[in-house]
């Protein structure tokens, strides 16, 4: 069965549509160029409403298992590939990609030429596109809001360490709370539509989670999140550093056609080391902006130049645009864990959690 993937600017992909696929989609249209971690991505809370497209030629060959994902659901609208592998070769796969997408009805196309899909997107921009089974021009309206859509209904604890964080949840990936356990923390998951309840819950830290979409979606809670950054230790990631940014004054502005993948080269401002890191977004912190703040910049991109962390000069906080969990990518920058709970034993004058 043919199916068509069709850009805001009119371009038209033909390929294979996945047997389940009826009704046409809309989503804005991204790339992905990590070679492996496609389960990661598909179940990305960032990744929220949007068509993700696959740039290296072959995926799904190790099939989907039951540890990688990063919610408990797939999160994209759609997927792009040239091949999608027909059957899973990892011994601890439990179901094939394909069956996967099909299990949790997300439309797929095939047989398309990802490359030409990218050059497009880097030419003109991110923007909407259709996935349908005749060439349809995409909309003028694009959906907002996505963090209302993932972020927990309620308050959950996970763990039993005496260390006490609280990690507000804009979307949050899995491995972010993973890597908070495994330093032996107990974690309460706070939906960011309930900050309130963090001083009340008297945490040691505070991690403001990644998540999808424009980090404006979050001004109403600003002037209480500034509260929070004031009173405990915090590590802001991706959505998080730039929720921190807007929380102190500084602005955000959207890239032309964001960061993602495996591969993104970081420079550290205050030793001067360039490590590889996992990038997921959009959007990037202005960095004329953050002149006019009390913030300071900790961490650039090398390719762009574009801001990739934020601290504060006499206050416990810390950002990175990039993700220290990686989960898919390198694990250069989970030193970055460590940092942060080493900021909140030594305002504590205990133990060094690392």
């Amino acid at each position: 069965m043919q199916g068509f993937l069709t850009l805001e600017e009119g371009q038209t992909f033909k390929g294979k549509a996945s047997e389940q696929w009826k009704n046409t989609l809309e989503g804005e249209i991204v790339f992905f160029t990590g070679m492996t971690g496609y389960q990661e991505v598909l179940t990305d809370p960032s990744y929220k409403g949007q068509i993700v497209v696959f740039t290296y030629p072959l995926v799904g060959n190790y099939g989907i298992n039951e540890v990688d994902s990063e919610s408990a659901e797939p999160q994209v609208s759609g997927v792009v590939m040239l091949q999608c592998a027909d059957t899973a070769t990892h011994y601890q796969a439990t179901i094939s990609l394909k069956d996967y997408l099909n299990k949790w009805n997300i439309p797929f196309l095939t047989e398309v030429d990802t490359r030409e899909v990218t050059k497009a997107i880097r030419s003109h921009g991110t923007c909407q596109a259709t996935l349908a089974l005749e060439s349809t021009k995409p909309s003028d309206t694009k959906e907002v809001g996505h963090i209302f859509q993932v972020s927990c209904p309620k308050p959950t604890t996970h763990g039993e360490g005496d260390l006490h964080i609280v990690l507000i949840d804009f979307g949050f990936k899995g491995s972010i709370l993973d890597q908070l356990l495994e330093k032996e923390t107990r974690v309460t998951v706070v939906p960011f539509t309930d900050m309130g309840i963090i001083k009340e819950l008297n945490p040691d830290g505070v991690v403001l989670s990644n998540g999808p979409g424009d980090p404006k979606d979050a001004t109403h809670c600003l002037p209480e999140l500034k509260e929070v950054l004031e009173e405990f230790p915090s590590l802001g990631i991706c959505l998080g550093h730039q929720v921190i940014a807007l929380a102190y004054g500084a602005d955000t502005t959207k890239l032309a056609f964001g960061h993602r993948g495996a591969n993104h080269p970081v420079k550290d401002h205050q030793t001067g080391r360039v490590f590889l890191t996992s990038q997921n977004h959009n959007y990037v912190v202005d960095e004329s902006s953050i002149e006019q703040t009390v913030l300071e910049v900790s961490f650039s991109n090398i390719n762009d130049g574009s801001v990739e962390g934020l601290m504060h000069p006499s206050k416990s906080i810390l950002s990175a645009q990039f993700h220290p969990e990686a989960n898919p990518g390198p694990e250069d920058a989970k030193w970055v864990f460590d940092e942060f709970l080493s900021n909140i034993a030594t305002r504590k004058g205990g133990q060094v959690y690392a």
